[in-house]
């Protein structure tokens, strides 16, 4: 069922109203070359997984070791192919630091001194302290 003119009148001030509001998040929303990609890369895997398994099957079939080693080296290149990340997806902008750079902006945390199983022993002697 199509949308009335007014609807989709409400729809695109909605729509402008988020982009001005919060741009990032319209634009994930919007939806992005990667998410077809994604999409492409997957199908193209699946399909190199089930060629794969004709493959190992009809060298089990038929005696050829070489056949069936070949479709399952083709299952599993489709199934990392369909799996992981495309090339450049991986980088992170300005806007959005990594892991190790969150932790160390992290306001109100100071660094701990000491390794970790001197930590892990002060931990002990602080909880045997309280119940004791």
């Amino acid at each position: 069922m199509p949308l009335s003119e007014h609807e989709q009148r409400l729809l695109e001030q909605m729509e402008r109203a988020l982009s001005a509001d919060d741009p990032k998040f319209a634009n994930a929303m919007r939806g992005s070359r990667h998410g077809r990609s994604a999409r492409r890369r997957l199908a193209v895997g699946v399909v190199a997984v089930v060629v794969g398994l004709v493959l190992l099957l009809a060298g089990v079939s038929t005696s050829r070791i070489w056949l069936g080693a070949g479709g399952f080296i083709v299952m599993l290149a489709g199934a990392i192919w369909a799996f992981s990340p495309a090339r450049g997806t991986g980088a992170r902008t300005d806007a959005q630091p990594g892991p190790a750079a969150a932790r160390r902006a992290r306001p109100g945390r100071a660094r701990r001194s000491g390794s970790f199983m001197q930590r892990m022993e002060q931990r002990w002697d602080r909880r045997r302290g309280e119940r004791w």
